[in-house]
């Protein structure tokens, strides 16, 4: 299967497939209480079972072109994904996602990773708008909104239950335009 190298450092986004349900599983095991803080992932995939039935669903998503998922390797190592939970064709918008063990956290892979995925919403599927749902306590990911160029739109107060504790979810989001424009600046001060 094809990989897309993230940097010098190893790192490649990959399509995350049924097949990868062990690995996924070991994912979240080697990081399940830390995935677990923000979003319920590591309750879905609680077993070898759940992590097969988790990725199917991402499977039927993407065969209807309705999400999809691909996961952040780091030297051979599955160590998080990104995701579209949400893709919605034809009003151009979607809602993407992330997860990351710890031991892979502070290296710029999900931000790295979801410029690629970013470029290739808007350029190649046409995409307006994509969103980006974060808890308000999760500061590492309303960082990475922050870093792809994102505006904070506003925040649904105590709208998830998330383990017993209702939640409140900050809602981010770039349109295409602006995305583009964010990309020229970087290219014309890359030379």
């Amino acid at each position: 299967m094809y990989a897309t190298s993230l940097g010098d450092d190893g790192a490649e986004l990959r399509p995350l497939e049924v097949w990868h349900a062990g690995e996924l599983l070991e994912n979240i095991d080697r990081g399940r209480e830390f995935i677990g803080r923000h979003i319920g992932l590591a309750d879905a995939v609680s077993d070898l079972d759940g992590a097969r039935a988790w990725l199917k669903s991402y499977a039927d998503k993407r065969a209807a072109d309705a999400g999809g998922l691909h996961g952040i390797w780091l030297d051979g190592k599955l160590v998080g994904g990104l995701l579209f939970r949400v893709w919605d064709t034809p009003s151009g918008v979607c809602e993407a996602g992330c997860w990351l063990e710890p031991g892979a956290a502070g290296r710029g892979l999900v931000t790295r990773g979801m410029r690629i995925l970013l470029d290739w919403a808007f350029e190649e599927r046409g995409m307006h708008r994509v969103e980006w749902q974060v808890s308000s306590a999760n500061e590492p990911s309303i960082n990475v909104a922050r870093r792809l160029g994102m505006t904070r739109e506003g925040v649904l107060r105590e709208n998830y239950p998330h383990r017993g504790v209702r939640t409140s979810t900050e809602i981010w989001a770039v349109l295409a335009p602006e995305w583009r424009a964010a990309r020229a600046r970087t290219e014309r001060n890359d030379h």
